[in-house]
């Protein structure tokens, strides 16, 4: 750190937390040769496997890991989310998560907190030292604040992501080199702000791990053509970790977490085309586009990842399902979807899971009435084109998983257990010595 930050010697304990977006515990644990960065921080403190969210997509996963609050709470359900008591959509940003960050509270309590590249956080704060946001930034120009920050970030070649179109082409040569760039200059921004900023909290995410395992991981998992360069990039992601590590003073705790699993990617299931063809949901025009082209006698819709939304009377505009039939209705659709088999017959759901089950808060009016949790092998997708197959396969041959979620916590008093991402923000405030009543999250301090 900064002159100031090695004098400081006020004795508050402070915490630098690195977000690995999507990365696999097993990965990271089943090759500590590998990436013995990742092992050292599990031999001094704790690391273990821990569970994500449902559903498992980073829209919905770090606005629950940094509130330590489910959906219900957060008001964030996805990618795509759905406005109450209407057919119109939109893409849930910074602004649309209802509960209190993490560094919220650290601001709250006198503290000072500098935030990077953390996915939906678009438009930064001003109430935190520094924050540059990550993942559904518009682009860097309004993504960074204070202004100077920009300028700085520009000097680097800074990014908010990779440019995910390269991974679509069949050679990955271009976009394994625009990876490595991308990850360059986020190492580059982590390592200079650690040192530049008087922090309590210092919360930075590196995405484009998620980003190549969408790509690369069953080049990983089956021994494909690309399997030497994916494990080159993470021994890459070690040594950065590694440096990170080394650059903080004794008095910070580091935490390194992922939002999610991943497995290989076999088919992409897309459900609104399946609802379609078994009687569930129709279109009332020949070239639907979005959701509001459902026909009235629709009983289901579905956005990703594998969310599914009964046309409701008195709920949905134009709803079809009267309420004294919701229980059953729904009982179906789960049955069905623990039925569906992929073309290889394996079947495609693990698990479906109710609302009530999942989802609790002042912001679940928009929650989906129920999510099928897939099977490895199959990505969950929606959309409204009335024109795809069921089964098809893509450029992506990796995708989310609910379980293998990461954690490392550099502490000698964490025991991680049966955790999952909401014990992850009470955690971080447990380590900064901040209070917070046990009744604000839906998980516990791991410490």
């Amino acid at each position: 750190m900064g002159l100031f930050d090695r004098l400081r010697g006020d004795g508050a304990p402070r915490v630098a937390f690195i977000g690995v977006d999507g990365v696999p515990y097993s990965l990271l644990s089943e090759h500590e040769d590998l990436f013995p960065n990742f092992a050292a921080i599990a031999d001094d403190g704790t690391a273990s496997e821990i569970s994500s969210i449902v559903p498992p997509e980073s829209s919905a996963c770090w606005p629950s890991l940094t509130t330590g609050m489910n959906p219900g709470e957060t008001g964030v359900y996805g990618f795509q989310d759905r406005e109450v008591g209407t057919y119109d959509t939109y893409v849930p940003m910074g602004g649309e998560v209802q509960a209190d960050r993490v560094w919220d509270r650290v601001h709250e309590a006198g503290r000072k907190a500098t935030v990077l590249n953390v996915p939906v956080t678009f438009p930064p704060q001003r109430n935190v030292q520094r924050m540059v946001s990550g993942f559904l930034s518009p682009g860097l120009e309004k993504a960074a604040y204070p202004d100077e920050t920009r300028a700085y970030l520009e000097t680097l070649d800074y990014r908010i992501d990779v440019n995910p179109k390269l991974g679509h082409q069949e050679d990955k040569a271009e976009f394994i080199e625009d990876a490595h760039a991308t990850v360059d200059a986020r190492f580059e921004a982590f390592e200079h702000y650690i040192a530049e900023d008087d922090w309590d909290l210092f919360f930075g995410v590196f995405m484009t791990t998620d980003r190549v395992n969408h790509f690369l991981f069953k080049d990983y998992e089956r021994e494909g053509e690309y399997y030497d360069e994916f494990l080159e990039f993470y021994q890459k992601v070690d040594d950065y970790v590694g440096q990170l590590r080394e650059a903080l003073p004794e008095d910070v705790t580091m935490v390194v977490a992922s939002d999610h699993g991943f497995t290989s990617l076999d088919y992409e299931v897309h459900f609104n085309e399946w609802l379609r063809e078994e009687g569930w949901l129709s279109f009332r025009t020949d070239e639907p586009e979005e959701l509001g082209d459902i026909a009235d006698d629709t009983r289901v819709y579905s956005f990703i990842p594998g969310r599914f939304y009964i046309n409701l009377e008195g709920r949905e505009p134009r709803g079809s399902v009267p309420e004294d039939e919701y229980d059953a209705v729904r009982d179906e659709l789960k049955a069905d979807l623990e039925a569906l088999e992929g073309p290889d017959g394996d079947p495609v759901v693990d698990r479906v899971v109710e609302k009530e089950e999942a989802f609790r808060g002042d912001h679940d009016d928009i929650a989906p009435d129920l999510v099928a949790i897939p099977n490895k092998g199959f990505d969950l997708k929606s959309g409204f084109t009335g024109d795809s197959d069921v089964f098809t396969r893509g450029p992506r041959n990796g995708m989310h998983s609910f379980d293998d979620t990461s954690l490392y916590i550099d502490h000698p008093d964490a025991t991680i257990g049966d955790a999952d991402l909401f014990d992850i923000a009470p955690t971080i405030l447990d380590l900064l010595d901040i209070e917070y009543s046990r009744g604000d999250f839906d998980g516990a301090s791991l410490v």
